[in-house]
Order: structure tokens, then C-alpha cells, then sequence
């Protein structure tokens, strides 16, 4: 009688535990509320940062159990980059993916990014961008209502033309050349002897196609993406410039959302930041081979990199006063010390 009478305790205790147990689960999985997200992104499919963008939405779904929901619109169907950036200030878009120097008018401070050759090698830039100095710039995003879940990637630029073969700095000379609606992109040019002329990218084939500019610089991605080859006739590959995307978020949406949401969030961008980066170079490496079947494909010889290098210090001089020189003292003391680690 005794024994059953502990027993039948022993139960009671079992089940109350196991009760317990299932309330606590169930309290987690409550925590995770029902989020419904729209990205904007001016590329289309087939850009690395486009497909890094659906993988983010896969994860943010299977990471919250199919609570937290977005949506990847391509092809600036949500508009233009400036206007996104505005709509997510609003809140009226949760999150953009874009290049990064177009914060520079919100945040000076981000220009420093674009300066010319500053990133050797994708390594170097990662470490420089995942580090100190990255997130000293993603801070400065808070006041200005946007949150940085990451640094992602394009590649780097490169020239492509319809004109003529651009095989040394003075053949740049008298180029119309399209670039980014940023002061730095302009006046680089500009000072190699180039046109500069500002033209949004969603709207870079037409000009291109009707000859309101012979050429631009572009990643090898975007190139094939976005079809350029069709109207163009050269490519001459740089690397002067390194070209960081970022994924944003609305600070009135993201500070909507709990501890929790806010960690699956984070999470998911950490690892579709991985997954994009590894894109990025893959798909770079298969575009330029692309390329090569459909247009005349060159280096610059070093000296002639070496010329435009050298073109490019009294730039950089300028604009490290214009973005601020302890900014810019900042990022190439990052760049020292990632190119010496091991």
C-alpha cells in the first residue's frame, strides 16, 4: 500500500514536471511572433547578392519555425536605392540590400569605402569590415534610423566599354563613364580624364544601349546579370575598386521586434553573409569567363595601375578631409593590420 502510494507520488511529480517542461517550450515558441518583411534590392537574379538575399529569407523562416517571413523585390521594383533608404527610415520598407557608398549622404563617414585601390584582396576587406572599424561605421546608422545586419559583397569594379579598348590611363581620356550618384565615383574619373556622368543602375542598359554613355565600371556579376554585354564591346579588368553591399534594416521596424525575433534575425544574417560572400567569388569567376565568349577582355598592365594609382592620392587626400580623416586614418590602419595577420 505504502510502495503504491509512492509510486502514484512519483507520477504526480513525472507529469507536473513534464507539464512544466512543455509550458517553459511553449513560452519560447511564443516568443517568436508572425513578421511579414519586404527587401528591396536594385539587382535582379543571378547576382550574388540577390540569391544571397534568398537564402537570407529561407533562413530567417526555418530559424523561426515559418514565423518570420520575407520577401526578396528585385529589379528596383520598390524604387530607386535613395528612395528605399528614405522608406526604410519611414519604416514603410523593412530592409534594402545595396551598395554601401550610398550612405555616404546620410553618413559621410561610409565614402571612405570607395576609396581606390585601398582593398588588396577580399580577405582583407572582410576582416577590415567584420571588425572594429566595421561596426564603428554600422553605429553611426542608428541615429540616421537604419540598422546594419552586415556587410555583404559585389566584387570588384572593372571597366567595360562600346567605344574602345581601354589598354592604358590615357585611352580612360574623354570616356563618357557611368557611375554611382556619389561625389568620390565623379570626381575619380573626372581626374582620369573620363566624363563622369551619374545614372542610377536600373537604368544603365538603356543608356548604355542608346549611347548616353560608352561605358561605366561594373562588377563581372552585374556585367553578365544584367545582360551589358549586349551592348557593350570591352572589358578591362582594374580591380581599382572594391565594391561592399550591405543588408539594412528599418530601425522603426527592427525596434518593434522582441530579444528573441531580434536574435533569429541577427542569425540568419550572419550565416546568409557567409553563404554570400562565398557566392560572390564564385560567381565572379564563372561571369568572367562568361564574358570572355562575348567580349574582348584585357588587363591593365601594372604600370598603367600603377599610373592610376598614383592619380588617385590627391583624391584620396580630398576626400579623407570629406569623410574625415580620423575615419579614414581608422580604415587604413585596419587595412595594415589585416593585411599582417596570418
Amino acid at each position: 500500500m505504502i510502495n503504491n502510494i509512492r509510486i502514484n507520488q512519483l507520477i504526480l511529480k513525472l507529469i507536473g514536471l513534464l507539464a512544466l517542461s512543455i509550458c517553459i517550450i511553449g513560452n519560447a515558441n511564443a516568443e517568436i511572433r508572425k513578421h511579414r518583411f519586404k527587401i528591396a534590392i536594385a539587382v535582379s537574379a543571378g547576382t550574388a547578392h540577390y540569391d544571397g538575399g534568398i537564402k537570407f529569407t529561407e533562413l530567417l523562416s526555418e530559424k523561426s519555425g515559418g514565423k518570420m517571413k520575407a520577401k526578396l523585390f528585385g529589379g528596383g521594383v520598390l524604387g530607386k536605392d535613395i528612395a528605399v533608404v528614405s522608406s526604410m527610415q519611414g519604416g514603410v520598407i523593412a530592409m534594402g540590400i545595396m551598395n554601401a557608398n550610398l550612405l555616404t549622404g546620410l553618413v559621410k563617414d561610409f565614402g571612405v569605402l570607395d576609396f581606390p585601390f585601398a582593398f588588396a584582396n577580399e580577405e582583407i576587406a572582410y576582416k577590415v569590415l567584420d571588425g572594429e572599424f566595421g561596426a564603428m561605421l554600422s553605429d553611426k546608422l542608428l541615429e540616421k534610423g537604419l540598422i546594419s545586419l552586415g556587410y555583404w559583397e559585389m566584387g570588384y569594379l572593372n571597366y567595360h566599354t562600346g567605344t574602345r579598348q581601354i589598354k592604358k590611363l590615357e585611352d580612360i581620356a574623354g570616356l563618357k563613364i557611368r557611375v554611382t550618384e556619389t561625389p568620390l565615383q565623379i570626381d575619380f574619373q573626372n581626374m582620369l580624364g573620363a566624363n563622369a556622368v551619374p545614372i542610377a543602375y536600373v537604368e544603365l542598359y538603356t543608356a548604355l544601349e542608346q549611347h548616353t554613355v560608352d561605358g561605366g565600371t561594373q562588377t563581372f556579376i552585374n556585367l553578365k546579370a544584367a545582360k551589358l554585354y549586349e551592348v557593350q564591346k570591352y572589358v578591362t579588368i582594374t580591380n581599382h575598386m572594391y565594391n561592399p553591399q550591405m543588408l539594412l534594416m528599418s530601425k522603426k521596424v527592427y525596434d518593434k521586434l522582441n530579444d528573441d525575433e531580434k536574435k533569429v534575425l541577427q542569425e540568419a544574417a550572419l550565416e546568409a553573409r557567409d553563404y554570400q560572400r562565398q557566392l560572390s567569388q564564385k560567381y565572379s569567376a564563372e561571369a568572367l569567363e562568361f564574358l570572355k565568349t562575348k567580349l574582348e577582355v584585357n588587363a591593365m598592365p601594372p604600370e598603367e595601375l600603377a599610373k592610376m594609382k598614383e592619380k588617385s592620392k590627391p583624391l584620396i587626400e580630398k576626400y579623407s578631409k570629406e569623410y574625415g580623416e580620423e575615419t579614414a586614418k581608422a580604415m587604413y590602419e585596419a587595412i595594415e593590420k589585416a593585411s599582417k595577420a596570418p
